[in-house]
């Protein structure tokens, strides 16, 4: 009996890893489910699809059509016939009526020469240079041919704006406007202009610091096949991206400067936690988010604690909503705000069986003090 029951325990320990492990893997799936592998392709195409467009009727939607144009730069005349094309009778014309057409002009590279004066010192020697406002380099020789800053400007933004390769911005460039130039070419172009903008991005990184609200976040980004992250500092007035080979607080700090004092709100990653002198705010949807998502996999007694979690972090939203439009006082917005505090504290004391359920507890134990921030100062979000 006790070989059998060694037996049966260690049987029933390799069941409850194998079915944790189904359990994770399970989440990756619905999560992955949820993300798009590829532009407009998530999964097989409908074998019924819907018809496409906007409904007919009320469910239409709001209808949008183009403006006239403020300015007409070109009128041409549409006459009538003079016989009618179907019985060849006379045609009397009973009124004149206006279309308008929006174009663009034909596109074709404008060439400048510049006549540099060069010489040099009669006293120290020291050779000069003229330069004209409009030159964007003092390059000669076989540099003397350059882009201009209009064209370097299009290639930065279809680039870096619209995510467009080296080779598809120069073949828009070619064939949009008649523009011949390398891939190298633009990539060199392009990382002057950076090297140009560094002032600029510094100012930007300066308003970020002595922002009073930051929403941080952090993805995935490929540099030349290997991982690095994508940093984001959004404020109210400027945004600020910087991609940086890791995701902890000295890459954070880079940015923020580790003095900040302002408010955060983010989505709870520990880093963002040493910030001890600024205030925080854990994203809600982040929260609402997983509680779904558990919800979906979960047994029935097991999803209760992602339920009651939902529920209370629903019940804070609707109280913020009913301060903006003033249907609280603040005396009431205390009182409710503790009575959330407290079902909050009272459902984090138990242990849970469920080891998702206690991973997610241990979570909301850690952000404790954060989830409620935006219900004690006016105008802080409560998602980023």
């Amino acid at each position: 009996m006790l070989q059998r029951l060694a037996r049966l325990e260690k049987e029933n320990e390799r069941l409850r890893r194998e079915n944790e492990w189904l359990r994770r893997e399970l989440e990756k799936a619905l999560r992955a489910a949820k993300r798009q592998a590829a532009p407009f392709s998530r999964q097989a195409p409908q074998e019924h699809p819907r018809k496409p467009g906007r409904k007919a009727g009320r469910c239409y939607g709001r209808p949008h059509w183009r403006p006239i144009p403020e300015q007409v730069d070109e009128t041409l005349e549409a006459p009538l016939p003079s016989h009618c094309p179907h019985c060849g009778g006379a045609v009397k014309v009973e009124r004149v009526a206006e279309q308008y057409q929006t174009d663009l002009p034909p596109i074709r590279p404008h060439h400048i020469r510049f006549r540099v004066e060069v010489g040099r010192c009669h006293k120290c020697g020291e050779r000069l240079q003229g330069r004209h406002p409009r030159q964007t380099s003092d390059a000669l020789g076989v540099a003397a041919s350059q882009l201009g800053p209009q064209a370097v400007a299009w290639a930065v933004l279809l680039a870096k704006g619209l995510g467009l390769s080296h080779d598809k911005a120069r073949t828009v460039l070619e064939q949009l406007g008649g523009l011949r130039v390398s891939r190298s070419g633009l990539c060199r172009a392009i990382a002057r202009s950076g090297a140009k903008a560094e002032p600029t991005y510094q100012q930007l990184v300066q308003i970020v610091r002595h922002s009073p609200v930051v929403t941080p976040d952090e993805t995935g980004w490929r540099v030349a096949g290997h991982l690095e992250w994508l940093w984001v500092f959004a404020t109210a007035e400027v945004t600020v991206y910087a991609i940086q080979p890791g995701r902890g607080f000295s890459e954070a700090a880079a940015v923020l400067g580790e003095e900040f004092g302002g408010l955060l709100v983010h989505d709870g990653w520990s880093p963002y936690l040493q910030f001890q002198k600024a205030l925080h705010q854990t994203c809600l949807a982040h929260l609402l988010r997983r509680c779904r998502e558990m919800i979906e996999i979960a047994s029935p007694s097991a999803a209760r604690f992602p339920q009651t979690v939902q529920g209370i972090l629903q019940q804070a939203l609707q109280l913020r909503d009913r301060r903006e439009v003033n249907q609280i006082s603040p005396p009431g917005l205390a009182v409710a705000r503790g009575r959330l505090e407290a079902r909050l504290d009272r459902l984090l004391e138990p242990h849970y069986r469920s080891p998702a359920n206690e991973r997610f507890a241990n979570h909301l134990y850690r952000n404790r003090d954060l989830l409620f921030t935006f219900l004690y100062y006016r105008g802080l979000e409560a998602t980023n």
